[in-house]
């Protein structure tokens, strides 16, 4: 085994497959940064710039932990807005910490490219053959897309679960399973199994139950902890959740939509206003015809493309008198301030769902 460990930041569950695919395709040591605790928005804070955005900090806390535990090669996706310039920034700042170690990224001017992840793991293993990686990407990607789809259906109805953590549970060894998957039979036949077992789980969910969507920056969507757990909270409240940010939507989807959702929003927007404005803008109108019954909108504090889509979210939300809510999250915020928020909009909710204004 060698003696390089690689390391990469957390966004909830896409470890996963992030070590999956590293543990296939290079000979080194993998070793994913710890689970997200205090500790590693405490580092993050303390070592980068006041007004950053706060996925820089969750980022920075992820690498300072990693090298602490002995990484020396550190690898960030990269892409985006400002996450785009996260690896050059942090990269200046942890060598000024005075550690040493290797930095890559999996995009090459902001975009995803086959061809440069591969000379870019082709650096970390030399006998790394373009076929091999060629089928463990695809075959990670084709395992992310399978991830989202359960947790689209997991999110609809974990609220309403007869036994607590029937939902969790099997998640967590569906994951264990898919990662024993080398090929894509094996992978589909282990979704299309989980897939059953899941619809199989005893619900008591009524047949008109409180829907609310969420819209928003995608790392505060994918990362559970970086929004205290949001997700969590609304299944509590027994409400079915819709959410459209997954690393499988940024990948494969998000490109081919950009006209649909321009067109559909047309009477609201005429330009993409970057990172995920015009997704949230048409996300927006998308959850009013579904029928839902709110929509809460999260940002990390500062996000500038999700401040430009507020106010074209909130004059369609006036139009159609569809309820909202706006979280923007830093490293101060009060997780009591949060349940308290959220506790008066499910209950403004449920008053208008009784047909009282």
């Amino acid at each position: 085994m060698s003696n390089k460990t690689i390391s990469f930041p957390h966004l909830g569950k896409y470890y996963i497959p992030v070590e999956y695919l590293l543990k296939k395709v290079t000979n080194l040591n993998v070793s994913p940064s710890p689970p997200i605790t205090k500790k590693t928005i405490d580092l993050g804070s303390k070592y980068s710039p006041d007004f950053v955005c706060i996925p820089f900090k969750y980022n920075l806390g992820n690498l300072i932990e990693s090298l602490d535990n002995g990484a020396n090669i550190l690898l960030q996706a990269g892409g985006g807005c400002r996450y785009g310039y996260y690896k050059e920034i942090q990269e200046v700042i942890l060598k000024d910490m005075g550690y040493k170690f290797d930095f890559y990224t999996l995009t090459e001017e902001g975009k995803v490219d086959l061809k440069y992840i591969f000379k870019t793991f082709k650096k970390l293993n030399q006998d790394l053959s373009f076929i091999k990686f060629a089928h463990y990407a695809l075959l990670t990607l084709l395992m992310i897309d399978y991830m989202d789809n359960i947790d689209d259906f997991i999110r609809l109805n974990i609220g309403f679960e007869v036994n607590k953590n029937d939902f969790t549970n099997l998640n967590k060894k569906m994951l264990k399973d898919f990662t024993k998957c080398n090929n894509f039979f094996t992978l589909t036949f282990n979704y299309l199994k989980y897939k059953r077992k899941f619809k199989k789980i005893k619900i008591n969910k009524p047949k008109n139950p409180l829907k609310v969507g969420i819209i928003g920056e995608l790392y505060t969507s994918m990362e559970p902890f970086s929004s205290y757990f949001l997700e969590t909270e609304l299944a509590k409240m027994n409400i079915q959740v819709k959410r459209f940010t997954n690393v499988s939507y940024l990948l494969l989807k998000k490109k081919f939509k950009k006209n649909k959702m321009l067109k559909y929003a047309k009477d609201y927007i005429t330009y993409p206003i970057g990172a995920d404005g015009l997704d949230n803008v048409y996300r927006t109108k998308k959850l009013i015809h579904d029928g839902y019954d709110g929509i809460i909108h999260i940002k990390p504090f500062g996000c500038t493309p999700e401040i430009g889509a507020m106010p074209i979210i909130k004059n369609i939300c006036k139009d159609y008198k569809m309820p909202i809510i706006y979280f923007s999250f830093d490293n101060q915020i009060s997780v009591e301030g949060i349940k308290t928020r959220l506790e008066a909009f499910y209950d403004m909710l449920m008053m208008k769902k009784g047909g009282k204004q």
